[in-house]
């Protein structure tokens, strides 16, 4: 892979660079990208893929003199993408991002991913690679048994292999197939779907037909799928450091599409935007709706989502649902991918 990747990425933002040839009785830096008439020297390293753990390893190494050190890659981690974001870094990740900051230049944008990237599918572009990764999660400590993952999730084992190998070569597991630290969690977080529909009011628990009809299942967490209860409401009941005032939004995961319809019709939707009483989605994943847990102190409660897909949703706010995963290890003694 040559500098004209470079180049093609700073063409689309209304930035140039130049090769500078070697003088002054030290090497040159691979290239001088111009911002305006102000010149930035750009040392280039290339990488397929960058984790968290090669950006540390970069991010420690010695600067270039006057410049930044900047990584193009195929595919940059969330958390590679954090680390390299600080002054005297920056990144290119092929499939569609720009990152180069300077004390007085901060360059982050999206770009039109760049041609010459490798062709490989990310394992996480579609729904049975969703299900893999967070049955992975759930059970961090398990290796990736193709055979033990196909049954439990209902997939094909040739479909579950795929995923697994994809995961493995861009680095998201050990060659064993196991989890390890937390740049799994953070890509599937990039990958978690966000969009819901929203209800002009809650569905009441003391409507027997509502409750059947929706399919609601306060009684059955842990034995069938229902509603789930998730982000900021479910993550102070598993004690985070986050405020959940009255009259907030409620936000659910249900078991399917059906339940999305019926709940619109039954308790009135509202437009994208405008203010709801709560808002559902179908689960990204069907464990989202199934691996409820039960309001032990008061039956008649939600049951909140497992832990795992509550910090998912949190980590969609990247400011402050960051900071809360930061600090929250959940209460029962639910491993604690992030």
């Amino acid at each position: 892979m040559d500098e004209s990747v470079l180049a093609e990425a700073l063409v689309q933002i209304g930035l140039r660079a130049e090769r500078r040839d070697e003088g002054h009785g030290r090497p040159s830096p691979d290239v001088v990208v111009y911002v305006g008439d102000t010149p930035i020297v750009v040392e280039v390293k290339h990488r397929s893929l960058v984790t968290d753990d090669d950006a540390q390893r970069l991010a420690a190494a010695p600067p270039p003199i006057d410049g930044v050190l900047l990584v193009v890659a195929d595919r940059v981690t969330a958390p590679a993408r954090r680390l390299l974001s600080r002054p005297g870094l920056g990144y290119l990740d092929l499939r569609g991002h720009l990152a180069l900051r300077t004390d007085q230049v901060v360059v982050d944008t999206d770009i039109t991913p760049v041609r010459g990237r490798a062709a490989r599918q990310s394992a996480l572009s579609g729904r049975a690679g969703l299900e893999v990764a967070t049955a992975l999660l759930l059970r961090p400590e398990r290796t990736g048994a193709v055979r033990e993952l196909a049954r439990e999730l209902g997939r094909a084992p040739s479909t579950v292999s795929d995923v697994l190998g994809a995961l493995r070569r861009d680095g998201l597991l050990d060659a064993g197939g196991t989890v390890e630290g937390t740049d799994l969690f953070w890509e599937v977080a990039e990958h978690w779907p966000t969009q819901r529909t929203g209800l002009a009011r809650m569905p009441s628990p003391d409507d027997v037909g509502v409750v059947a009809a929706l399919r609601l299942g306060l009684s059955t967490a842990g034995q069938e799928a229902g509603w789930a209860l998730t982000d900021s409401a479910a993550a102070v009941a598993y004690g985070a450091p986050l405020a959940f005032r009255s009259g907030q939004v409620h936000d659910f995961f249900v078991p399917d599409p059906a339940v999305v319809r019926r709940a619109t019709t039954l308790l009135g939707s509202v437009a994208p935007g405008s203010p709801a009483s709560a808002t559902v989605r179908v689960a990204t994943v069907p464990a989202a709706a199934m691996l409820r847990a039960g309001r032990t102190d008061d039956p008649t409660e939600w049951p909140l989502a497992h832990p795992l897909f509550v910090a998912l949703d949190l980590a969609q706010d990247a400011g402050r649902g960051r900071e809360v995963l930061e600090a929250w290890t959940p209460d029962g003694g639910w491993p604690r991918a992030w």
